[in-house]
């Protein structure tokens, strides 16, 4: 068992110590890269309200045993190690897909946060860290370190998606871009990688993404690059996902910042059938020939080298061996669902298979929390082999 979840920490307020929790994980997952004591009055805090009033002494004392133990602790597999290259901040972290993939080549996450409570399960299984949690809160935004070469942030995309009311800034969803442009002006990260739908574009005649830029290049003087991606196209993943990425360099730091270009087109040699598992699932994904859209399933489901689509009423078949995009809502009223006919019937992709259709490696950890949340956290998550060849560009500069 591991040593954090020895502490009792779910007997505690967790609204009230939220960030206390957060402040012990970074401190433990940062004690060697010179940022834990950005996280120490917090870590302290965390042990006194965990076990009462305790002298200076004490505290310290049980600190550095909690450190101890947790530099042995081998029950995340996605734990950062010692060997790093640069530092980055992970915001709007979901599961971490930009932290797996900035991991992957050298990099350090020195801080994270995430408002979500299953995205932070998700995320304290395999990284052995609480992300902070709203970034619109001051206590939140005063624990981000002062040096670090990358902000990274998937952006809450809700708010400019055609699946959505396309607010815009009118959504306060919307408006936690201007929390990060605080972020920016305050810490000057060296660069900017940031991560939204498609639509962001075109939301309201291109206004919007025009004021997004704007403030970034002539308010904040970062370079903006920015360029819609597909995943299929990119990353070797065969699932049709747009997204559109923003890539900035701060010129006072970054001499060679005119030389960023987006990653070129990889072959797709990934097919969905590696992706998905032969073997009887559980009976939970199956549609039973007693479903009152069976018939209409079976119908149209013929193929065992296609992924289907439930769109509420009808199939749509994905024509191209893709996997369709993966969406927030595929598990929650039936809408989006992505569904395939195997040797034993016709079922749901399960979330393990969408989390590789989203580049996670199956020793990725899916906690115990509802099938709907894991969805949710797949949909809503950065394809990750495609944050990686992005970020590797980015270091190149770097």
């Amino acid at each position: 068992m591991s040593i954090l979840n020895q502490i009792n920490l779910n007997n505690i307020s967790l609204d009230k110590l939220e960030n206390l929790r957060a402040g012990f994980t970074h401190y433990l997952n940062n004690s060697k890269n010179g940022v834990a004591s950005n996280y120490k009055e917090n870590a302290e805090m965390f042990i006194r309200e965990n076990n009462g009033i305790l002298s200076d002494k004490s505290v310290e004392r049980q600190l550095n045993d909690y450190l101890n133990e947790y530099q042995k602790d081998k029950s995340f597999p996605y734990k950062q190690n010692d060997n790093t290259t640069f530092k980055f901040i992970d915001l709007f972290a979901g599961i971490g897909g930009f932290r797996l993939a900035l991991q992957s080549i050298g990099g350090k996450s020195v801080f994270s946060s995430e408002w979500d409570k299953n995205s932070q399960k998700t995320y304290f299984n395999n990284y052995g860290e609480f992300p902070y949690g709203d970034i619109t809160q001051v206590e939140t935004t005063n624990a981000i370190p002062d040096k670090f070469d990358i902000l990274c942030a998937g952006f809450p995309c809700q708010a400019f998606s055609i699946a959505g009311e396309r607010k815009g800034f009118q959504d306060t969803r919307g408006t936690l871009f201007f929390d990060l442009e605080k972020i920016i002006s305050k810490k000057r990260p060296r660069a900017i990688f940031l991560e939204n739908v498609k639509n962001l574009q075109s939301h309201d005649k291109g206004n919007t993404f025009k004021v997004m830029i704007e403030i970034l290049e002539n308010k904040l003087g970062y370079k903006i690059y920015h360029k819609v991606l597909n995943s299929s196209t990119h990353s070797n993943v065969p699932q049709n996902r747009e997204r559109i990425f923003i890539v900035g360099f701060d010129p006072a730091q970054v001499c060679n910042y005119n030389n960023f270009e987006f990653p070129e087109v990889l072959k797709l040699s990934t097919t969905i059938h590696d992706l998905i598992d032969s073997k009887e699932q559980d009976e939970y994904y199956y549609y039973k020939r007693s479903h009152k859209y069976y018939p209409t399933l079976n119908e149209a489901i013929k193929s065992r080298d296609t992924i289907y689509q439930w769109r509420r009423v009808y199939v749509r078949e994905n024509k191209s061996n893709l996997c369709p995009t993966l969406t927030a809502n595929m598990g929650t009223g039936g809408h989006n669902v992505p569904i395939i006919r195997d040797d034993f019937g016709i079922r749901k992709l399960t979330p393990k298979e969408c989390f590789r259709f989203q580049g996670y490696p199956d020793n990725f950890v899916l906690p115990q929390i509802p099938l709907s949340k894991l969805y949710m956290q797949a949909g809503n998550s950065v394809t990750v082999p495609l944050i990686k060849r992005i970020a590797e560009k980015i270091l190149k500069l770097l």
